[in-house]
């Protein structure tokens, strides 16, 4: 008999709570029908003539290559690494069956194949070339979609886009041309920092505010394995983390920061902004710890405090300033290993990365100008290699085996005795490539 009571008060307790929930719906609907019905009528009777003109927006504005994903999804898509409870989600995320479709789409931001990875680079100057050849190499190797913001000066628009027009990219590919902007009140301040356009970097998550997360990669950067491959660190971030980089060295004794750094830097040898993953939407949303104030600030409010703060003390300009600030948030910076951002450090004193040794490079970052001199002829070789080869041509005959020879002839220099390192994992994606090709992938 007890038991049937239990059995009836809960059954009764369940009827009470869902008559609740009914009636607030139904006042909820009442409230919202007069003026929110013919809102969401006018939306949606306009939403694919602002579709249609957002896509002729953003060709005018740069271009697109390939094409866009055809039909709208059930439910706005969603970060790809952090999720709203159900329950917390706007009204406009999903329908009837929010709960059924939140779930099924925090799995599907995770594993869908046609996820698309955002890269971003900006060129000024006499950086055209360079830049081109690395969106190239990002191509070559590639499997999920790739959407390039490329900031660049006016004068460098046209070139761009009769260049990239012309790729045959196989409709994997788009790009957005932006110019290069910075905050008004102190425009002169961050453009003479360091070199021309290089702070635009500190200001990608206020301006593509609509991109969760973003693969920033200087110019004189080479991709010898897919993007895809660094682009999956991001399910790697644990809670805190925000950002991915490497070192900037392996080796204290030949560090920069460690020796002469007048400033915080983070960890031992301090932090290599070259190629920088971030999680875009959790740096727009962190509050950070700085040494300016107890209070911490957010993204857009500490750039220039800390840029006031050091100006006198910073002499790799931007990256100064991220090594300051994951110097006091050290909690949000993951640390890839130097093979992700290989560099001539790395080998021009002796080789001091074994990841690299190992496995061979998987981002050759050719700063101090080595693709444009005779110093450092095995980062040359790379850079020549990729830059004319020919989408479509074999690529163990036309890229693999020319720049084989051309590395013979570099081990008079301490990169070239360890040539190998240059074209081991080259070697590997290029059969990967050619494996997915033969099962028409």
């Amino acid at each position: 008999m007890r038991r049937f009571a239990r059995v009836a008060l809960l059954c009764l307790g369940c009827g009470v709570c869902s008559l609740l929930y009914g009636f607030s719906q139904l006042a909820l609907s009442l409230e919202q029908e007069p003026a929110g019905g013919r809102e969401r009528q006018a939306r949606d009777s306009a939403a694919p003539s602002a579709r249609r003109q957002a896509g002729g927006d953003r060709v005018a504005a740069g271009g697109s290559i390939g094409r866009d994903e055809v039909g709208a999804s059930r439910c706005k898509n969603l970060s790809v690494s952090f999720w709203n409870s159900y329950w917390m989600l706007p009204s406009d995320v999903c329908g009837m069956n929010c709960f059924w479709e939140a779930a099924f789409r925090y799995d599907d931001t995770k594993t869908h194949p046609s996820e698309k990875m955002h890269l971003a680079v900006v060129a000024c100057g006499e950086r055209l070339e360079e830049t081109v050849t690395m969106l190239r190499s990002a191509i070559i190797f590639s499997i999920k979609p790739l959407q390039f913001h490329i900031f660049a000066e006016d004068q460098l628009h046209k070139s761009f886009k009769d260049i990239l027009d012309d790729f045959p990219y196989e409709g994997k590919v788009n790009y957005t041309l932006y110019p290069i902007t910075f905050p008004t009140e102190s425009a002169a301040e961050w453009k003479k920092l360091f070199k021309p356009c290089a702070s635009q970097r500190l200001f990608l998550p206020l301006i593509l505010k609509n991109v969760d997360s973003l693969l920033y990669v200087d110019t004189d950067i080479l991709f010898l394995r897919p993007v895809d491959d660094i682009w999956s660190f991001l399910r790697k971030f644990n809670s805190t983390q925000i950002a991915a980089m490497a070192p900037e060295h392996e080796e204290p004794r030949i560090g920069w920061y460690n020796r002469f750094a007048r400033h915080p830097y983070y960890g031992v040898t301090g932090i290599n902004s070259g190629v920088m993953l971030m999680n875009m939407t959790r740096i727009r949303r962190k509050y950070f710890k700085n040494d300016m104030t107890s209070v911490r600030l957010q993204w857009g409010e500490i750039l220039m405090p800390l840029l006031k703060k050091y100006k006198l003390n910073i002499t790799w300009g931007d990256q100064d300033l991220l090594n300051i600030m994951f110097f006091h948030n050290p909690e949000s910076l993951y640390v890839f290993p130097c093979q992700w951002n290989y560099r001539p450090d790395h080998c021009i004193y002796g080789s001091n990365c074994k990841e690299a040794e190992e496995e061979g490079i998987f981002i050759l970052h050719g700063n101090r100008g080595v693709y444009h001199d005779d110093k450092q002829p095995t980062f040359r070789a790379v850079y020549e290699a990729i830059k004319n080869y020919s989408f479509g041509d074999d690529l163990v005959r036309s890229l693999l085996r020319p720049l084989e020879l051309e590395l013979q002839k570099t081990m008079h220099t301490y990169c070239g005795r360890v040539h190998k390192v240059f074209i081991k994992q080259l070697t590997n994606s290029i059969r990967d490539l050619n494996a997915r090709r033969s099962k028409g992938r």
